[in-house]
């Protein structure tokens, strides 16, 4: 008979040392035969891991480790394991479903790093599943044999417009020959998002010719801005871009969202189509307008002439419009017919979406997502400030790549997502009073918020401003989407002073005594700076309204307000003087109507164009 391991003498009562020798001695064998335990169930698992992974192939396997680990909760897979309940020291295992790595979720690491996880946790909430921005619910197949294709087939394979017979046509394509340069640039910077305006306008079963259409409009530039402030790559005016739901606010402008401005364009183009049924009406309307066009029309009609696109009475932007895009497909048909080569741009998604939920600042998703700043804004360059408002901007754009790494550095990032934040002006205040109330310089709230010297910021307004550290609310959707900021000129209120005006007044003369502009007192009368006032006629100026000798002498007639003109009216004149090129919030409805800018006193009336008339710089060049 074996020996036993360990005897005990029922008729000796055992020692309180013993006893505790002992029981150490049963606790050390428990601990070794327990690690014997998970050291043969961890190769188990590993084995049959392995098993696995030889029936998958092998990019298969690189995709899917390629897939970041997301929403890991170690307390949520220790209370599902069936080994939890054996004890804190088993060494536990758990494989995600999503990436395939195994994990370690009970080592001691893990649980001296717990708070650290549930901080990787709570940052990951700060956004979604990176998808296909055009195709949300299909899964990114990497390994697809078409991704490899060059895209520029496809958009030959797509040509639907009907050929222009035109000399312009061969011109531009002589221009664009003659500049390899500007076509390299413009075809480089193109290839970013051309895959992206290929994909949309096959869904719509649209021309592929109108993929080229932002080389015309703005040498796919998504920061373009004309001087009839036009912007975007697809140059979008304001109201028109409000028309198709481009949102234009404080924070963001949706002309220059790259998805944004791209289904706004096609929506617009489709518009177009169907009311003139002619791609090529079509497209001189969305460069000059479609009430020109139909007026162009009529006009032809009603003599009798054709009314096809080149037979219209166009201006020469909107005559070179259709022959530049022409020029631009031929060489894209046949680059090397021109001595030209085209940077090949492969059949795949050069960026994908990912969902932002939680307020970021844009330099830190820019160094999260591994990009320089510059290349970031390229991507998302609706953004006008320097922080992501997650309740106005649904996603960012990233390439693949860069979504992979951003969403693995979110998850070790523990500090403030956000360190700005939106704040609305109780009242009207100046930009100092602003600056002290929410911790910052008089000369950063400036800077940052555009703020020009001598204004106030009227109440409602918003502004940017640090983010104290103990908020955790974000920026509502309806500030987001709403933001707006309104300045008033810092001048002291003004009062409204009629008089009869004397036998030579005029409106130089008037002006010259209470030292205000011509145009200014012009607009007040509603009358030419050059006029000359009648005798007797009411005449109506705007003076501090401290200066009561200055309201006093309204009373009186002209000649009369100049012999009672005190000495001390030259300084309350001074000061309307200096401030005249600013427009007085104040005034009279006649004085609000008008916008006065001039740093020199003169006033200048803005007229805005038309609503449904598109101007912009003649072309890309």
């Amino acid at each position: 008979m074996e020996k036993p391991f360990l005897t005990m003498n029922a008729s000796r009562p055992i020692h309180p040392i013993q006893r505790a020798l002992l029981l150490s001695l049963t606790t050390v064998s428990a601990f070794v035969l327990s690690a014997c335990g998970s050291v043969v169930e961890n190769r188990a698992a590993d084995a049959g891991s392995s098993a696995r992974d030889t029936r998958d192939t092998r990019d298969v396997r690189e995709a899917r480790e390629a897939r970041p680990l997301r929403n890991f909760d170690p307390d949520a897979l220790i209370r599902q394991s069936p080994t939890a309940a054996r004890g804190p020291d088993r060494n536990l295992t758990r494989q995600d479903p999503t990436s395939g790595l195994r994990v370690d979720i009970n080592t001691p690491m893990a649980t001296a790093n717990r708070q650290d996880s549930a901080a990787s946790a709570e940052a990951l909430d700060a956004i979604g599943t990176p998808t296909d921005p055009l195709r949300p619910d299909a899964t990114l197949n990497l390994s697809d044999a078409t991704a490899t294709q060059d895209l520029w087939g496809r958009i030959r394979k797509g040509y639907a417009l009907p050929e222009l017979q035109s000399d312009l046509v061969a011109d531009h394509e002589r221009w664009y020959a003659s500049r390899p340069d500007y076509v390299q640039r413009m075809t480089d910077r193109g290839s970013r998002y051309l895959f992206h305006v290929v994909e949309e306008i096959n869904r719509r079963n649209m021309p592929t010719e109108l993929a080229l259409l932002p080389f015309i409009e703005s040498a796919f530039n998504p920061q373009a801005m004309s001087s009839a402030r036009a912007s975007g790559m697809w140059q979008f005016m304001p109201a028109t871009g409000k028309d198709f739901e481009l949102k234009q606010n404080l924070f963001r402008d949706d002309r220059r969202d790259v998805l944004a401005s791209t289904r706004a364009a096609l929506d617009y183009l489709q518009r177009l189509n169907r009311m003139f049924g002619d791609w090529h009406l079509a497209l001189a309307a969305y460069n000059w307008g479609e009430g020109n066009v139909q007026k162009a029309i009529a006009r032809n009609q009603r003599q009798g002439l054709p009314t096809d696109y080149l037979s219209l009475n166009m201006p020469p932007e909107t005559r070179n419009y259709v022959p530049k895009l022409h020029a631009v497909r031929n060489i894209v048909m046949q680059p090397e017919r021109f001595g030209l080569s085209l940077p090949p741009v492969e059949n795949h998604p050069y960026f994908v979406s990912v969902p932002i939920q939680r307020d970021m600042d844009l330099a830190l998703a820019a160094r999260l997502a591994g990009l320089p700043q510059d290349e970031f804004k390229a991507l998302n360059p609706s953004q006008n400030k320097p922080v992501i408002l997650a309740a106005g901007t649904p996603q960012v754009l990233l390439p693949y790549d860069n979504a992979n790494l951003f969403v693995q550095s979110l998850g070790k990032h523990k500090g403030p997502l956000a360190s700005w934040t939106a704040w609305q002006v109780p009242s009207t205040m100046r930009p100092g009073d602003a600056a002290k109330r929410v911790g910052m310089s008089e000369t950063g709230l400036r800077e940052l918020n555009h703020i020009p010297p001598k204004m106030l910021v009227k109440a409602g307004s918003t502004l940017l401003v640090p983010r104290p550290e103990h908020r955790e609310q974000d920026v509502s959707e309806a500030l987001a989407d709403n933001a707006m900021m309104a300045l008033a000129p810092d001048l002291p209120p003004l009062r409204r002073v009629s008089f009869k005006a004397g036998k030579r007044d005029s409106v130089a003369s008037v002006a010259k005594r209470y030292r205000v502009s011509a145009q200014q007192v012009a607009q007040w009368n509603r009358t030419s700076a050059s006029a000359s006032f009648g005798k007797g006629q009411s005449v109506t100026v705007f003076v501090p309204a401290g200066n009561a000798v200055a309201a006093k002498s309204g009373a009186q007639t002209g000649t009369q307000a100049r012999r009672a003109e005190p000495a001390n009216s030259k300084t309350a004149s001074a000061a309307v003087s200096r401030r005249s090129a600013v427009r007085v919030a104040s005034a009279a409805p006649a004085a609000r109507s008008a916008s006065a800018r001039s740093s020199n006193g003169n006033a200048k009336l803005r007229t805005a164009p038309a609503r449904n008339t598109r101007i912009r710089v003649a072309s890309a060049r």
